[in-house]
């Protein structure tokens, strides 16, 4: 249609910004006028368009519309290249109208639909998290991230819910054989249903029945915005507040958006205390056991004396007054998950001190022990990311049952199996155990 030097313009957009499935780029006409224009619909209006743009263009004359356009505060003519892209990235559309290139602001407000952050809390930085609309989170994404070379394809899942999925990476970041395994894995999935991040996450995980995560799940556009520079492929589902964040190691799982904004030190102190609190919650339980059932010669004698004083009324080995603790806190920490919100903090805390005084009062556990429970509990709600979390609330039952039956030597053993494993593991061809990396120095930063 429009064989022009400014025609070029738009191609030149196209070619930068490539194939995403938000790029959008339509020819009409109106009489002898002809038309052009380019636009990232998650980060434009399209309503706001219509009304300024397309309605005025068919219900004018050539004369009045040029007037018309004139008049407009939010529109400006094209000067160069790299200024017309960035003003696209942030919500223009590029208009190519006879011999000019315009360039209309309908930046897209998302303010009534976005939520706060519920699961990742921080207490510096963005307060923002995902919607359930794949659209808007593209929105926030871009928003955050107003690159060009941001690429965002999409992929449909579930034979019948046909759940829309958007693969969102760096072009110039993203490893292409990393970007090339996360769309095969999703071209083999094969399944009627696809509603959760979760559901997603298990059905891409080779290990079928790894108990790590080896794909993050964030409901944080930081902490999607963070990851995209560092290189990564991100997968937002259509219906959920969560996405997915691939290849994933040990550290992401331990590390906070709280880091990033914090001083350094203060930085890596709080990251500390979380590695202080996986340590407490894994091996506090069994350390109990191991020392009072097999070891009691390592404590020293006033300490001793203490802890058997302490469980002189207790009629039961020590193996069984851990495994009923233990289990009391995962049902009181269920409980808190599934009762309403108003109640659930109120109702747990409550029926924990109750429980907790009277079985100390009847002689079924000791203080000591409610003081270990208590800890490990507190410890584990430190690590930031739930799946991590459960798989260590798993992994320190595997460590005491082995500490039950071998003492001390089997709880060594159950730590270097422990390492073992995870040294072994990988993400996408990433290794696990890639630890205590100064985020500032990693790739992307």
């Amino acid at each position: 249609m429009l064989k022009s030097k400014k025609s070029k313009t738009i191609e030149w957009l196209q070619n930068k910004l490539g194939s995403s499935q938000d790029i959008v780029f339509r020819e009409f006409q109106s009489g002898m006028r002809q038309a052009q224009i380019l636009f990232i619909k998650t980060l434009c209006d399209e309503k706001k368009l219509q009304e300024t743009f397309y309605k005025p263009f068919y219900e004018t004359n050539e004369k009045e519309f040029d007037k018309y356009l004139n008049s407009l505060p939010n529109i400006s003519e094209h000067k160069k290249n790299e200024e017309t892209l960035t003003k696209m990235l942030l919500g223009s559309a590029v208009i190519l109208l006879g011999s000019k290139v315009l360039i209309l602001d309908v930046e897209k407000v998302e303010n009534n639909s976005i939520t706060e952050a519920t699961v990742e809390k921080v207490i510096q930085g963005p307060l923002n998290a995902l919607t359930e609309d794949v659209s808007t989170n593209i929105h926030l994404i871009r928003n955050r991230y107003p690159q060009a070379t941001l690429r965002i394809e999409e992929a449909k899942l579930g034979k019948l819910t046909e759940t829309k999925i958007a693969i969102v990476y760096d072009k110039n970041k993203a490893q292409s054989n990393i970007v090339q395994a996360v769309k095969d894995n999703l071209d083999r999935i094969e399944t009627d249903v696809i509603m959760a991040a979760g559901q997603l996450h298990n059905k891409m995980t080779k290990q079928k029945r790894t108990l790590f995560p080896t794909m993050m799940i964030t409901e944080r556009p930081d902490r999607i915005t963070y990851n995209l520079a560092e290189g990564k492929v991100v997968l937002l589902i259509d219906g959920t507040l969560f996405a997915l964040i691939a290849p994933s190691v040990f550290y992401d799982f331990m590390s906070s958006m709280e880091d990033v904004y914090q001083s350094h030190w203060i930085g890596r102190f709080i990251l500390s205390l979380r590695y202080i609190g996986l340590f407490i919650s894994l091996l506090a339980p069994s350390l109990y056991v191991g020392i009072t059932a097999y070891s009691t010669d390592l404590f020293r004698v006033q300490l001793a004396l203490t802890i058997a004083g302490s469980r002189s009324t207790v009629p039961y080995p020590a193996f069984i007054e851990v495994l009923f603790m233990l289990l009391m806190m995962e049902l009181l920490t269920e409980a808190s998950v599934r009762l309403p919100q108003s109640i659930g903090s109120t109702a747990t805390t409550v029926g924990g001190l109750i429980l907790g005084t009277a079985a100390v009062e009847a002689g079924l556990v000791s203080n000591v022990m409610i003081i270990i429970v208590a800890s490990v509990a507190i410890a584990n709600f430190v690590i930031p990311i739930n799946a991590m979390s459960f798989a260590m609330r798993v992994t320190k039952y595997i460590l005491l049952a082995l500490t039950i039956f071998f003492g001390l030597v089997g709880l060594m053993i159950g730590i270097i199996a422990l390492v073992g494993y995870l040294a072994k593991l990988e993400s996408y061809g990433q290794p696990y155990l890639k630890l205590f990396i100064d985020p500032s120095k990693r790739k992307g930063q």
